[in-house]
């Protein structure tokens, strides 16, 4: 294969991944439905037992909630980005497990879209969630804090607000696997 092939090829790879431009216009709920199936990812326990770094959060309207308040139930903590294509496909359905799990899981999707409310304000209104709220982190403090270099990040923790697992990538949180792995942390 010549060299130019192959630096092409490698160049189409490149913009092919999920990076940090925009996306200019969020998929159809139609798109999001047929790409569901399609999610993969793994559970990582190597960071158990480590607490909740307290970071203060707000949402688009200035209300505040710092992450360490968040003890006292399980929580689903969701890293994602508007520009991230498996964040968008994600966001849906982690709407539906809240839904599903009611009180007995707080699912907090935190939004690392450096434009804050201008970018995460449009995409809540046109996918219309009943249970996730926009929580915004334009700094990106919770990211590193969690090291969580890669969208989405997704971790668990117990009531007591200790990590039980993470999930760095996209995952298929309408799977039995995730229900089972959910339980981990309402249980335990």
């Amino acid at each position: 294969m010549s060299l130019r092939l192959s630096l092409t090829l490698l160049l189409a790879l490149l913009l092919a991944a999920c990076d940090r431009e925009a996306v200019p216009d969020v998929q159809e709920q139609g798109e999001l439905a047929g790409a569901k199936a399609s999610l993969v990812g793994e559970i990582d326990r190597g960071h158990a037992g480590e607490l909740m770094p307290a970071i203060l959060l707000s949402d688009p309207s200035g209300k505040q909630i710092n992450t360490g308040a968040l003890q006292g139930g399980p929580v689903l903590l969701n890293l994602w980005a508007t520009w991230c294509a498996p964040c968008v496909v994600e966001m849906p359905i982690l709407d539906d497990l809240a839904d599903e799990f009611g009180d007995a899981l707080r699912v907090v999707t935190v939004s690392q879209d450096m434009q804050g409310a201008a970018k995460v304000e449009p995409f809540f209104a046109k996918q219309k969630f009943t249970n996730l709220q926009p929580w915004l982190d334009s700094e990106n403090a919770l990211g590193f804090a969690i090291d969580g270099g890669v969208l989405p990040t997704t971790v668990l923790y117990d009531a007591q607000g200790r990590e039980v697992w993470r999930v760095i990538g996209e995952y298929d949180w309408a799977g039995a696997e995730a229900r089972e792995a959910i339980a981990e942390g309402i249980e335990g």
